[in-house]
């Protein structure tokens, strides 16, 4: 288990990495016509629901639903 700083922590390093992407380009060529892929945005979209959704559970705002089924008695 995290704690909320570490959580934390690792939320911000996925949305720089989701910013690095954005600004940098996901691929590029190098001279000798090699292409290199720096990560897969849609892989670092997932991992930034799952840091936010680990925050939130450990800060508490998660809320718990559960369903009721009325019977006759």
């Amino acid at each position: 288990m995290y704690t909320l700083a570490e959580a934390k922590e690792k939320l911000r390093m996925w949305l720089d990495a989701e910013e690095a992407i954005a600004v940098a380009g996901q691929e590029y060529e190098i001279n000798n016509g090699r292409r290199l892929t720096r990560a897969d945005i849609r892989e670092v979209g997932k991992r930034i629901d799952y840091w936010k959704r680990q925050v939130a559970i450990l800060e508490g705002k998660t809320r718990r639903s559960f369903r009721a089924i009325p019977r006759d008695v």
